[in-house]
């Protein structure tokens, strides 16, 4: 028998699920802010630049930030992240709350730029860049810190993860 009263049934069988936020800014010409691929949740316009979209746990996201000054750029950051669920380790992200899984951690223009283009050639193949195996992303990034070329994603590669998962389910 269920000791939970039936409003705290209620609550439970209702309750949203915890989700990953993350504060969007744009200013033209000097801070932008935007996700590059994601599948949003829930989204927020704050005011006119700002704005809070919401990940569900297990979402993979690429979180992009820029800034200039007067001098010229200060920042170029892109991540990509996995959302966590509610006692998972995590790693604290600027903007993200409360964190996340890190995949991939770039700075520096150039670099930023050939993530960018690794996530084209994802797209280019016909993949959503949430279904890419998270592995890949990891490469990309230990390969661009190393100064060296990621392999390029491949559909057999895709295929492989696509299986992996269905057995770890």
């Amino acid at each position: 028998m269920n000791s939970k009263t039936p409003v705290a049934r209620l609550a439970v069988e209702h309750a949203v699920p915890p989700l990953t936020r993350v504060e969007l800014t744009f200013v033209p010409k000097r801070i932008e802010y935007w996700i590059r691929f994601g599948r949003i949740a829930e989204d927020r316009v704050l005011d006119r630049r700002r704005r809070v979209v919401s990940f569900v746990a297990g979402s993979i996201f690429a979180f992009v930030r820029w800034a200039s000054n007067e001098h010229g750029t200060i920042i170029s950051r892109v991540d990509i992240l996995r959302a966590v669920s509610p006692g998972e380790a995590f790693s604290t992200v600027p903007f993200v709350r409360p964190g996340g899984d890190i995949l991939l951690r770039i700075t520096g223009w150039a670099k930023v730029e050939r993530v960018l283009q690794a996530i084209d050639a994802v797209e280019a193949l016909g993949v959503d860049p949430i279904e890419t195996a998270p592995d890949h992303w990891r490469h990309v990034h230990n390969r661009l810190t190393a100064g060296e070329e990621p392999r390029p994603y491949t559909l057999q590669r895709h295929n492989a993860w696509l299986r992996r998962r269905e057995v770890e389910r």
